[in-house]
């Protein structure tokens, strides 16, 4: 018998029970990895959400003996963990149905988004490559985690959620056009590497580095009259700005 078609809901995960195609709910959180044998940290996923192996331990051409490829469900972001770090936390899940709002109803949830990162912005914090569960984010981590407190689901990585948004103007010193809730977007004009959430009159929050930032979360600007270092950086870099109209539907993205 198939071992994957045979899994019923809320079995337990076990080594020979985690083969390609298997879908499983997270019980408590675990970190994915970037690389099949490195120790770089892709994502974080909290507890509540599924995952879909995609390759298993054993299988012709898998890298690591015992670490598996998965993608997570909910937006379809893929990643590496060991086996055992399922055992005793994942169980069977159904097939993923995403559950989709419309515009207005997004809209409306859009302070409840607003207060989860302030809220974040408060705790003590640093700046992590790959966080996501927090205190400790990165840029789109905190992004996308403070949309789903709202039960809003967008792309991870800052770059997918550039090309997710409605696009929205915006330059420097120009923003009447943005609402508190959008996504501004920086980086090269090649490609975007950074992105904050705005909270209005020009003013944004988001999670910058060492070099550049301020190792965590903070406000900056996009006001040519405020002058501290890490505004003036980013507003260099400014590359547009977004409005999330809709729910990412767990399609994997490029």
């Amino acid at each position: 018998m198939d071992l994957v078609a045979s899994l019923g809901p809320g079995q337990p995960a076990a080594p020979e029970l985690l083969r390609p195609g298997s879908r499983w709910r997270l019980t408590a959180p675990v970190d994915l990895r970037s690389s099949p044998r490195g120790a770089g940290l892709a994502t974080q996923a909290a507890a509540g959400r599924c995952l879909q192996v995609l390759q298993a331990p054993g299988d012709s051409g898998s890298p690591v003996p015992g670490r598996l490829r998965v993608r997570l469900l909910e937006d379809g972001y893929p990643g590496w963990l060991a086996a055992e770090e399922l055992l005793g936390i994942a169980f069977a899940s159904g097939p993923h149905r995403p559950r989709l709002l419309a515009a207005p109803a997004i809209a409306a949830r859009l302070p409840h988004v607003l207060a989860f990162a302030e809220a974040a912005r408060r705790r003590p914090n640093r700046y992590l490559w790959g966080g996501s569960l927090g205190p400790d984010f990165d840029c789109s981590g905190l992004l996308q985690t403070a949309f789903a407190a709202a039960g809003i689901w967008i792309p991870r990585d800052a770059y997918q959620q550039e090309r997710f948004c409605q696009s929205v103007a915006v330059r420097p010193g120009h923003y009447a056009l943005l609402r508190p809730g959008d996504l501004i977007f920086f980086g090269s004009p090649q490609r975007c590497s950074h992105v904050g959430l705005y909270l209005g009159q020009g003013r944004y929050l988001h999670s910058s580095g060492r070099e550049h930032g301020r190792d965590g979360l903070g406000i900056d600007s996009l006001d040519p009259q405020v002058g501290d270092p890490v505004s003036v950086h980013y507003r260099l870099e400014l590359r547009g700005a977004g409005r999330v109209v809709r729910c990412h539907d767990g399609t994997p993205l490029p």
